[in-house]
């Protein structure tokens, strides 16, 4: 199926025809209940989408789109366990891992949760111990700072979250993360550890992938300068399946915690690897992001479509990705706790929907995943602002507010927040000619002088955004964000009959990888690259060994 035969695609086709010159500006004018039609509530999260190219029309169609590839079926085959992940012939049940009703979800005829409450209780006892100086390094100090080492989905979100829940942070205890496989990352961390106060947690499902057991082994090397090989299974855990590689590197495999293949990497926070930021902020404050992650869970499964947040914001994207021709997509949080916000979900979007083949195979011939990008508000201002605002681009905006800091002795908030909601009016509205003639004018500014300087400070408008707006950041609020980009990402993936859940586009890196690195060694004959390859290889030798 290509999403270009059906007919409500043809009919959003002829829409965005009669619509993709409408002004923004002009419908608000119009329509004073614009605001109250396009929002969603999901209890104390609003989603303002009111400034979007769009009409009560386009909604009405986008919705018939969804409908037309099933999108209710496909979002209760997620729920219920079905194997939706065809290529790798697995469930999708990130949503069982933060399923707080405990109702069964079933996989090949077995209720996945009591797997998924043992490992909860397991990290519940070992967080406690930790935490109450029951767990102790080999020199018998309580630990003091703990170092995930992982990479992509082991890494990202895990750090994300605990960057975002600092408020919330175990006095006495630090986290750090480290994924690059460049040395600096893992020294640079190390540097100003103590190897008796430290507690190591490997990430890894197959505890098979070289940047993140490259990083174990070295971090290990630094321990064992302090430590003997019995102190090992002290400081380090694992979050792994190969209960056999995890012995052999010297953890005791009670320490190890347990995650399965219907986990995918950029959705497994909500699992053991979310074990640093429980370690950091306590398991009742993971429990709390879990809890937040299921209210949206149950708002996307059982809203009608037209009120449903993730499938609004997915098909908005579909509208200007494949209509309007848009590229990329900016998120930009303004609050610096989500300064790692945007690159989550970098990696949750275009790992899930940068695909170039549908779910039989078959190549397609429409645009797919947007680049997604952005850095807190008001930083993105002062630097990329310029091309959303005036570039001949058109790059929707997601803007991410929370009304409430946890920092009310230093009380910026209010600027902070003018600044957010002045970005999504001003792109909206933009300035036209006779407004800005009219501001230099009242300048003093007149004649040629005025005319050279009048088209630079034209704001074009019409650009589209929308705005999440809620009381504060807490654990809640954070598993319900997470969560609802989740799922957005879902819904484009079923409009473009694509699996969202393999990732094989990462694999041929890692295998030619593989290729190449027996050639970086002294004195190796290099094996059959391209010209490029061979002449670069030749040429790091030489700056490494001559």
């Amino acid at each position: 199926m290509t999403p270009l035969n059906i007919t409500e695609w043809q009919s959003l086709q002829r829409h965005y025809s009669d619509l993709k010159y409408a002004s923004m500006r002009e419908e608000f004018a119009l329509d004073s209940g614009r605001f109250d039609r396009f929002t969603i509530r999901c209890s104390d999260l609003l989603l303002d989408y009111s400034k979007n190219r769009i009409t009560k029309e386009t909604i009405e169609k986008l919705i018939a789109l969804a409908n037309a590839v099933d999108m209710s079926g496909w979002i209760e085959r997620m729920f219920s366990g079905e194997a939706i992940n065809n290529t790798e012939g697995r469930a999708v049940l990130h949503t069982a891992l933060r399923n707080r009703s405990n109702a069964p979800v079933m996989v090949n005829g077995k209720d996945v949760m009591p797997a998924v409450n043992a490992v909860l209780a397991q990290m519940k006892t070992f967080c406690n111990q930790v935490h109450n100086g029951d767990w102790l390094g080999f020199s018998g100090k309580k630990i003091t700072d703990v170092v995930n080492v992982g990479i992509g989905g082991s890494d990202l979100g895990p750090a994300m979250i605990c960057d975002a829940i600092e408020p919330y942070g175990i006095e006495g205890l630090s986290v750090h993360f480290v994924s690059n496989v460049d040395g600096t990352d893992l020294s640079t961390t190390l540097d100003k550890l103590n190897p008796e106060t430290t507690l190591f947690v490997i990430a890894s499902k197959t505890f098979t992938t070289q940047e993140t057991l490259t990083n174990a082994e070295s971090a290990r090397s630094w321990f064992l300068k302090s430590a003997s090989q019995q102190d090992v299974a002290k400081h380090f855990v694992a979050v792994s399946t190969n209960a056999e590689a995890v012995a052999a590197f010297g953890i005791d495999t009670d320490n190890m915690f347990e995650i399965w293949d219907w986990v995918g990497g950029r959705y497994s926070l909500w699992s053991a690897i979310g074990l640093p930021i429980a370690l950091y902020a306590g398991m009742e404050n993971f429990e709390r992001l879990l809890d937040g992650a299921h209210e949206m869970d149950n708002h996307f499964r059982h809203q009608p479509l037209t009120e449903n947040m993730p499938v609004i914001m997915g098909l908005l994207g579909v509208w200007y990705i494949n209509f309007f021709g848009s590229q990329t997509q900016a998120i930009v949080p303004y609050d610096h706790s989500l300064a790692r916000f945007p690159s989550h979900m970098q990696q949750l979007d275009m790992e899930s929907n940068g695909k170039v083949t549908n779910r039989t195979g078959q190549r397609i011939s429409y645009k797919t995943g947007p680049v997604i990008w952005g850095t807190p508000g008001t930083n993105g201002q002062h630097a990329y602002f310029q091309l959303i605002h005036q570039g001949t681009q058109l790059i929707p905006v997601d803007f991410v507010l929370p009304v409430n800091s946890h920092y009310p002795d230093v009380d910026h908030q209010s600027i902070l927040l003018a600044n957010g909601l002045a970005q999504s009016e001003a792109l909206m509205k933009g300035k036209n000619a006779e407004e800005v003639r009219a501001e230099l004018v009242k300048e003093g500014l007149e004649g040629e002088a005025l005319e050279a300087l009048l088209p630079h400070k034209v704001f074009p408008g019409n650009r589209p955004s929308n705005t999440l707006i809620f009381a504060k950041l807490t654990p809640e609020m954070l598993g319900k964000l997470v969560a609802l980009y989740e799922h957005k990402v879902f819904v484009q993936g079923a409009i473009w009959n694509i699996n969202s859940f393999d990732q094989w586009g990462v694999e041929l890196g890692k295998q030619l990888a593989k290729a190449i690195l027996p050639d970086l060694k002294e004195g190796a004959d290099i094996s059959t690259h391209d010209s490029s390859t061979t002449s670069l290889i030749n040429l790091i030798k030489e700056l490494r060994f001559n």
